[in-house]
């Protein structure tokens, strides 16, 4: 049996009748401050009075809602705790260069397998979308000592602007790079500074249109 929380109910009986928290809050007469605050975790311990306004809504008992104990209208929602969900991550075969750029075949493409993250993490720690996240491996030593020849890297492609600096993966017209970029300011058109930590790599600097930002690296492993 999944232990749930509140919040995982009231998310999943939303999106079972098809309604945003937003919609929840405005059928409840509510402000929507209640409902995203219970979804976040904010609030543990809402107004029960209030509370009963929502499961109206829901077409569920209060106490459901609260405790899980209770009836529901039609079929109960299936709900996945994030903390005891994993979620698989598609690895390609194609490398990051931490060097001088790796051609791209159109077979590194491909899915090659599964890396599974805890949900939770994803959602709360990354705050990003587990369909948006790639694993790549990279090869090369311009990015040491922060990333080693052999690392698995987990990019964010729905993370491509410069903004904050940090390590990405782009594409230069010639294949995978794993390199630190950051904007050059005041520049137009806009300019971008690609930077490896390994000091016996140059810095140079581009147009951002002369490249292709894949994603930001969010998280690496390593083998030891």
């Amino acid at each position: 049996m999944i232990v749930t929380n509140i919040a995982q109910r009231l998310k999943a009986r939303a999106f079972q009748l098809d309604m945003t928290p937003a919609a929840v809050a405005e059928a409840s007469g509510l402000n929507r401050s209640f409902i995203y605050d219970i979804i976040r975790g904010k609030s543990v311990r809402p107004t029960r009075s209030k509370l009963q306004k929502v499961a109206d809504v829901l077409k569920v008992d209060v106490d459901w809602l609260i405790d899980g104990y209770g009836t529901v209208e039609g079929e109960e929602p299936k709900i996945y705790s994030p903390d005891t969900t994993f979620v698989g991550i598609r690895g390609v075969q194609a490398k990051a260069s931490a060097g001088g750029g790796v051609v791209v075949h159109a077979e590194d493409e491909q899915a090659s397998k599964l890396y599974h993250f805890r949900q939770s993490w994803i959602e709360d720690e990354l705050q990003a979308s587990a369909n948006n996240l790639r694993v790549l491996s990279i090869t090369g030593d311009s990015m040491i000592p922060t990333l080693h020849d052999g690392d698995t890297i987990l990019v964010d492609m729905g993370r491509k602007s410069p903004y904050p600096p940090g390590l990405f993966v782009l594409h230069d017209g010639m294949g995978l790079m794993a390199k630190r970029i950051e904007h050059v300011p005041s520049s137009e058109p806009p300019r971008i500074r690609v930077t490896s930590d390994n000091p016996n790599y140059s810095p140079y600097e581009c147009l951002l249109d002369e490249v292709n930002i894949v994603g930001r690296i969010r998280w690496y492993g390593r083998c030891l």
